[in-house]
């Protein structure tokens, strides 16, 4: 008879062996950088060897990227060598699908290695393989990795030019995104006006690109021209773009316009960033309104947003209060952060709270404030230093013996 699992078990068992592949993966990866990273150069490729012939290196959850990566950090050449070997075993093995040639070019990128990604490119043709626009895409990416745009420019004329290999939608998302990332404003319209009389419309990487442009260059109208022209073409934006159209807003001060930006993201469903909280806190913090801050605390608990976006809107409101000595709004807010489970990150914050009780001399309730904190936030020597000098000011002698007794607890004395 067979036996019924249920569902939840089956799920269960399922998220298991999934978290147990990864962690063999992870393992297996750290195991071989350690290998590498012991043997001499000369040693790479004949351990490289030992590795394949005992299948390691051909389970389908071995990360090649994930190796480069972690070895690149440490030792460039080694991971040189490791491509080297790649290439010579699929060589070595005639290897005829594009794509593998395509995905070693992309490594090669990605250790900042053009010389190589080119010795693999003129080694595929000398194979016999010609090349293909999604070949050509890699290594003009790997090109704009080592910021070698000559030659990029150089292999775009080649595919213009080339009637088995003609420039695609990517080749020319990559020169926009290329471009973008440099900061080159000007040359990312251009290209992005090359895309279009090419034939090929904008897609959410272009817009996201073109966005980023003039989001670096501070060009906050072009990112709303852009970004209201993606809008028009029925594409849905992606959290980096409503992120940059947010911040676009609160860099130019304008509150109407913030807020129901980001209520648009909240009622879209999108989840909210710290980033985006920070900005509107900082922009609220800026006009000094404490009101429109307790009222996005409120939206964002009801949304349940993640802990993490909550954190800079509770630091920011504690601040504002503590700025403005209003100690009860100060006491209730730290409360609620805590019950919620959020804890103070910043001593600076600790120090405008402190700092508030001295101007008040409500020193017990000082006191209080610190217990309060003390499970949750560890002292830092300038916020017994600033105890130290508040206490010593108000000639309270207790108090001060209780600080330094502290801090040598602490280590500071």
């Amino acid at each position: 008879m067979r036996t019924r699992v249920p569902l939840s078990v089956a799920k269960g068992l399922g998220l298991g062996l999934i978290r147990c592949h990864r962690n063999s993966s992870i393992s297996s990866i750290t195991s071989m950088v350690q290998r590498l990273i012991e043997q001499p150069n000369s040693r790479i490729k004949p351990t490289l060897d030992a590795e394949n012939s005992n299948l390691n290196l051909k389970s389908l959850e071995f990360s090649w990227d994930a190796l480069l990566a972690s070895l690149s950090s440490s030792s460039p050449q080694k991971a040189q060598l490791v491509l080297e070997w790649r290439l010579e075993k699929i060589l070595n093995e005639r290897e005829k699908n594009p794509g593998c040639y395509s995905e070693l070019i992309s490594m090669c990128g990605k250790i900042r290695n053009v010389p190589l990604a080119i010795e693999v490119f003129t080694s595929m043709e000398a194979n016999g393989i010609k090349p293909t626009s999604g070949i050509f895409n890699a290594l003009i990416l790997a090109c704009f990795s080592s910021d070698n745009v000559i030659t990029a420019l150089s292999l775009f004329e080649v595919m213009d030019h080339s009637d088995a290999c003609k420039p695609n939608s990517d080749t020319y998302n990559t020169f926009i995104s290329a471009f973008a990332n440099l900061g080159n404003d000007k040359a990312t319209q251009a290209w992005y006006s090359a895309r279009k009389a090419a034939g090929f419309s904008a897609d959410l990487q272009t817009y996201e690109s073109l966005i980023f442009s003039c989001f670096k260059c501070k060009n906050f109208n072009g990112v709303d021209r852009f970004y209201e022209e993606m809008v028009l073409s029925a594409i849905t934006p992606n959290i980096p773009i409503l992120e940059m159209v947010l911040v676009g807003h609160c860099e130019r001060r304008n509150r109407v316009k913030s807020k129901e930006f980001f209520k648009f993201i909240l009622d879209g469903g999108w989840e909210i960033n710290v980033h985006m909280t920070e900005k509107l806190v900082g922009l609220y913090c800026d006009l000094g309104d404490v009101k429109e801050m307790e009222e996005l605390l409120t939206i964002l608990m009801k949304s349940k947003q993640d802990l993490k976006s909550l954190c800079p809107v509770h630091f920011g409101i504690i601040r504002m209060y503590a700025a403005l000595d209003r100690l009860d709004d100060v006491e209730y807010s730290v409360g609620r952060m805590l019950r919620q489970g959020i804890m103070f990150q910043s001593s600076e914050d600790v120090h405008k709270v402190i700092c508030s009780y001295f101007r008040r001399a409500a020193y017990d309730r000082l006191d209080l404030f610190l217990e309060c904190i003390r499970g949750s936030y560890k002292l830092t020597r300038s916020s017994y230093d600033l105890l130290v000098a508040g206490y010593r000011r108000a000639g309270l002698d207790a108090n001060l013996e209780t600080v330094m007794n502290d801090m040598k607890m602490a280590g500071f004395l």
